[in-house]
């Protein structure tokens, strides 16, 4: 009887959870990707991870708070050598990254475990998200988790629902993931890849 390699059943889980399965599926050792929230660096941890040894994490905030906790996650880990923390907006991200990058990762909203008086805005989110598509290489993907539970959170979906659907077909393909049953400021998800 042939033998068979365990594997973890697929689940259907929250917005975060489906960009982590979509991450796992793009990146590789040695690539260059961005954290463009780092919040309290669990996604920063993660994606030094996924490009290994070889690879390098860039990763944005606005807040030293975040900064410090991320630095803090990746040395107990010992991964930090793998990212470059930036304290200053994801909308940046092109003034500090100028090489092309296999992922782009935002999770937008607040971070967790301080005031939520500080949160992404749709002001700064929606140039941000433009320059990740700029970024990525072909086959490179851009992963926003959105929060639309609060007044900005919604003002975001809107302006990045807008801007998604006016993405050109030939270059970027968009999925966005909502759950249907869900009350409405559930999280979604945006995805987008580069074709060409």
């Amino acid at each position: 009887m042939p033998e068979f390699e365990e594997k973890e059943r697929f689940v259907l889980r929250n917005a975060r959870h489906l960009a982590a399965d979509y991450l796992r599926r793009v990146l590789r050792e040695g690539d260059t990707v961005i954290d463009a929230t780092m919040g309290n660096g669990q996604d920063t941890l993660f994606l030094c991870e996924l490009v290994g040894k070889t690879g390098h994490v860039y990763a944005f905030d606005v807040q030293q708070e975040a900064v410090d906790r991320t630095r803090e996650r990746l040395t107990q880990a010992t991964v930090a050598q793998r990212a470059t923390l930036i304290l200053a907006g994801h909308e940046t991200m092109a003034e500090h990254v100028t090489q092309p990058v296999q992922a782009v990762v935002f999770n937008l909203g607040w971070l967790p475990g301080a005031q939520h008086a500080v949160t992404t805005l749709e002001r700064t989110t929606l140039p941000a998200v433009q320059a990740a598509c700029e970024l990525i290489v072909p086959g490179g993907l851009v992963t926003v988790c959105i929060y639309p539970g609060h007044p900005e959170g919604r003002r975001e979906l809107e302006a990045l629902q807008e801007f998604a659907a006016s993405l050109n077909v030939r270059k970027l393909n968009v999925l966005w993931h909502r759950f249907l049953n869900a009350p409405p400021h559930t999280p979604q998800l945006l995805l987008i890849q580069r074709n060409e």
